[in-house]
């Protein structure tokens, strides 16, 4: 395998941390780190220039917080000179692994995406009866330190670039606990080894790929199932015949603890598709999908946060435009048009009225 070297000026250039702040800010512009950041933009992007360079470069404290919603889990948010850091190292790296990845990977790639993984799952499903739908437990605060860097150096001999990315991973603030042990493990293994990923950085987004990308591998070309798709620890595999799941989920569940990873007991089932499958926020049919209401109370949940921003003035037209814009494709993608007309009588009432754009846009209008 190709390894590459003498990227680190490639991260470190003006122009990538330049790309970089505007790919980190965007959504958040008038948030007040961001804000004060871009107000003497070119000295801080020289600062942090210098850091990266003279190896003086440390990551700030995290923020967290719990969500509920799709499931419970801690988000961590790094101060925003560091999210310039992270997109900085991923516009070099991340193209290097992307040519690695197997075409059914769908998660946080250029053309991919919730959208695109539903319309493959559907073809799949027009073609085979069963799908074993698997879920990872605890996935990201499971991620093996050690394990993450040995995938990473397969692609990278970069000496500086490594001393970047070994930098970020080590200063992953402590994670949720998920105390789990494997064969091999003494009493205080699980302890020892060094686990968790921040949910809430881009690179543990873009490193999440690179840890399952050999299991991919395996199930595709070892397994030989035709019928996969991921989309981060969210996995379906297609078959003829119940039983072929039955045993793949065996052999799933073997190589994933070479990884240290395990499937959840309760969202790890075999479906028959006519009957339809939750998968990604939809339930899906070979033919149709529709939004899961769980997605929908969440919607109703942001569309009032997002309200009050808006009545409190924290909130530009553009970023109200961008949230709804978003929204309302993810409904419509579900074909649900008794919602939508819901959504716009809602957003009526409270003053919004939306038109549509030539560009295919919704666009909003104040009253």
């Amino acid at each position: 395998m190709k390894t590459y070297q003498n990227l680190y000026s490639q991260i470190t250039s003006f122009d990538n941390l330049l790309r970089a702040s505007r790919n980190a800010q965007k959504g958040k512009r008038y948030q007040d780190n961001v804000v004060q950041f871009n107000f003497q933009l070119e000295d801080e992007l020289l600062a942090l220039r210098q850091e990266l360079e003279e190896r003086t470069y440390r990551p700030g404290p995290y923020r967290s917080f719990m969500i509920l919603e799709p499931k419970e889990r801690m988000i961590s948010a790094a101060p925003y000179r560091d999210r310039v850091v992270h997109h900085a190292l991923c516009n070099i790296t991340s193209p290097l692994f992307e040519r690695t990845f197997i075409h059914d990977s769908y998660a946080n790639r250029k053309g991919k995406g919730v959208h695109a993984a539903i319309l493959r799952y559907q073809q799949y499903a027009r073609r085979y009866p069963y799908v074993l739908k698997c879920d990872i437990r605890k996935f990201f605060p499971s991620i093996a330190h050690e394990l993450l860097k040995q995938e990473i150096r397969w692609k990278i001999a970069c000496p500086d670039t490594l001393w970047l990315i070994d930098m970020i991973i080590d200063n992953s603030n402590p994670q949720e606990k998920h105390i789990v042990y494997f064969p091999g493990d003494d009493l205080f293994t699980p302890y020892q080894i060094k686990r968790g990923l921040p949910i809430g950085n881009l690179t543990s987004q873009w490193w999440a790929n690179v840890y399952l990308n050999r299991f991919d591998h395996y199930v595709k070309e070892v397994l030989r199932v035709p019928g996969y798709i991921r989309y981060v620890d969210d996995f379906v595999a297609f078959a003829p015949e119940k039983m072929q799941l039955h045993e793949l989920r065996k052999k799933m569940t073997d190589y994933l603890a070479s990884l240290r990873l395990i499937l959840h007991p309760d969202k790890t089932q075999i479906y028959q598709v006519k009957d339809g499958v939750p998968f990604l926020g939809f339930k899906v049919y070979p033919e149709y999908k529709v939004v899961k209401k769980q997605s929908i109370r969440r919607y109703k949940r942001f569309l009032r946060k997002k309200l009050k921003m808006r009545a409190e003035r924290k909130l530009s037209p553009d970023e109200l435009e961008a949230g709804l814009n978003s929204w309302l494709g993810h409904i419509r993608f579900g074909q649900n048009l008794r919602l939508e007309n819901q959504i716009y009588r809602y957003l009526w009432s409270r003053g919004v009225n939306l038109f549509r754009h030539p560009s295919g846009s919704w666009r909003v209008l104040e009253r």
